[in-house]
């Protein structure tokens, strides 16, 4: 005999370590649709996999709007090639995001140290130490 597994809010909120307003805020979303009964939201594992995901891709830099995206994609045709497609895509554009934004700490931080090095240098000339 075969049991569904159902996993309840506060199961999903203790193993990924997020609140139930988060949870909520997804459902609210369109992100999962957990099945109701009365106001007991249970979750499926399809459901808790989901989360699982979106919560990858939301450690990762992804916007609602592009995990969203990417679930639909996975939704219609051409299903799951055409999920792994613009996933792909917007790897890359995350990560050439992610080169850009290091790119730019580094200049900034190189920037830093030389602001840094001509206030020492500044407050040698007039006879303080530091």
């Amino acid at each position: 005999m075969l049991v569904n597994k159902y996993y309840t809010i506060t199961e999903l909120t203790r193993e990924f370590g997020v609140s139930t307003r988060t949870l909520r805020f997804y459902e609210d979303e369109g992100l999962i649709h957990p099945e109701r009964r009365g106001r007991t939201r249970l979750f499926r594992p399809a459901d808790r996999r989901l989360i699982q995901e979106i919560l990858r891709g939301r450690r990762i830099g992804f916007t609602i709007a592009e995990i969203r995206e990417i679930i639909q994609v996975y939704k219609e045709p051409p299903g799951e090639l055409g999920q792994l497609k613009l996933l792909m895509k917007r790897v890359d554009e995350k990560r050439e995001d992610l080169r850009q934004k290091r790119k730019d700490i580094d200049e900034t931080i190189t920037e830093l140290d030389n602001i840094e090095e001509a206030c020492l240098g500044r407050l040698a000339e007039i006879g303080v130490t530091t």
